[in-house]
């Protein structure tokens, strides 16, 4: 073969060659291509979809408010119910009937299984508690929050009744909480508290939210929760009920403030383009009024005279108590000491109060408050008894009964009897009053 024909040969072969792998190569671009637009596609779905939970852990763990509940797009009134727990000057006393676990204490620092309701802690166990120089209600000075130390035996640590709700009526609970333990090393830290809340009516539970884990931080952080709820409309009243779900021990403490029961109002839709309706007045022609023909009514009825109560040794009627709503202490309360003198548990039932002068009558006069309400004023007592009467049951479970000394008689100080019957018991209780110290009786449904 000529040299001429050979290199034709050789350079058509080399350029059908070159021309197969620049077809092989473009196919595999086209194909890396393909393969990159899918990748992109991919993570465009994947990142539409996690957004929203990426949104969620962000207002979970950097947000000071954490949603528990499904929004039903309200407009909330102003709160019906406040639970700030007072301040130091204006405490105000709360007692938690069926709550087990848990005690109630003085001081900044409760153990295991105690709470306290106090303006501040400070170097509480060692330093593991955060000081708090204040609690969280806005511009309240010497305000006071609820503290509490996580019992070993998890349980309620808060049952309230609130009354005076509407039926029907959707609410919006919300309270705010802090874990109070500091993050810091040598603390095997149990889990840490998840507050578990259940709102019942009628004995049934009809709102049931808990928070999120409430985590130790360097410094305190305050969150709010809340959720909403409907009552039925056979009902007016709830039980708040609230729950530590884990076991005390390092790092399961905190603290609660602000508890506000807010009422929804749905929006009215908005109808657009709507014409006034016109006006129209109807002018009636005057009426003639024909004067009634006067008549002689014989054996009338005398008039029956008006009869001055005396301000002493006056005797009050059975009075059958309703409660209405949360009411605020009366200063009365505020001002003196109000040490518990007996506590009773009992069935449903009517109870029957009385209460009678303690030795020789010398115009002792009381006062007796119900659950802070005045239901028997400046009463003088004697041999003949000041009677009240109270029905307890499930829908009226925790009664207060405080005895004020409106003045201490001629032998002080104020001294009475009270014998409360209820059902087949009678109990006695001797009390003692003055002008700086009341007398308190507690009564609880036996559950």
């Amino acid at each position: 073969m000529p040299v001429h024909e050979f290199k034709r040969k050789k350079i058509k072969v080399a350029f059908v060659s070159g021309s197969i792998m620049l077809s092989k190569f473009i196919r595999l671009f086209n194909s890396l291509l393909l393969i990159f637009k899918c990748i992109m596609q991919c993570m465009k779905t994947i990142v539409i979809k996690i957004a929203p939970f990426v949104f969620f852990l962000w207002v979970l763990c950097c947000s000071n408010t954490a949603v528990f509940a499904q929004s039903y797009n309200c407009n909330f009134k102003a709160p019906v119910v406040t639970i700030d727990f007072g301040t130091v000057d204006n405490a105000k006393d709360y007692y938690f009937a069926g709550v087990k676990n848990y005690s109630q204490v003085n001081g900044e620092c409760p153990n295991d299984g105690y709470y306290s309701f106090v303006s501040y802690t400070n170097d509480c166990f060692g330093g593991n508690w955060h000081s708090l120089l204040s609690d969280h209600t806005p511009g309240d000075e010497n305000g006071r929050m609820m503290v509490v130390n996580a019992s070993f035996d998890p349980g309620y640590f808060f049952i309230m009744t609130v009354t005076g709700l509407k039926p029907g009526a959707t609410y919006q609970f919300s309270g705010w909480f802090v874990n109070i333990c500091k993050n810091t090393d040598g603390c095997d830290a149990v889990p840490f508290p998840v507050i578990d809340i259940g709102i019942l009516a009628n004995e049934k539970l009809i709102g049931s939210f808990q928070t999120a884990s409430l985590v130790e931080t360097r410094e305190p952080v305050w969150k709010k929760y809340y959720g909403e709820f409907t009552l039925p409309l056979t009902a007016s009243a709830i039980s708040i009920q609230m729950k530590d779900i884990y076991e005390g021990g390092c790092g399961n403490d905190f603290a609660m403030d602000d508890i506000l029961i807010n009422e929804c109002v749905l929006p009215q839709p908005v109808v657009a383009n709507e014409k006034p309706k016109p006006v129209v007045t109807i002018t009636k022609p005057a009426e003639k009024i024909i004067p009634a023909p006067q008549k002689t009514v014989s054996n009338k009825q005398p008039q029956q005279p008006l009869v001055q109560q005396p301000e002493k040794k006056a005797v009050a009627t059975p009075i059958a108590i309703q409660r209405n709503s949360v009411v605020p202490v009366p200063q009365v309360i505020v001002t003196r000491a109000n040490p518990v003198v007996r506590q009773i548990r009992t069935e449903a039932t009517e109870l029957i109060i009385e209460l009678y002068d303690n030795g020789e009558i010398d115009g002792d006069t009381v006062s007796i408050y119900h659950n802070n309400e005045l239901i028997v004023n400046h009463a003088g007592i004697s041999d003949k008894p000041v009677t009240v009467k109270i029905k307890i049951d499930k829908q009226q479970p925790h009664h207060e009964l405080v005895m004020v000394a409106d003045n201490l008689g001629s032998i002080p100080p104020n001294t009475s009897l009270m014998i409360i019957t209820a059902g087949k018991k009678r109990y006695e209780i001797f009390i003692s009053s003055t002008e700086q110290k009341n007398a308190k009786v507690v009564i609880d449904l036996e559950e």
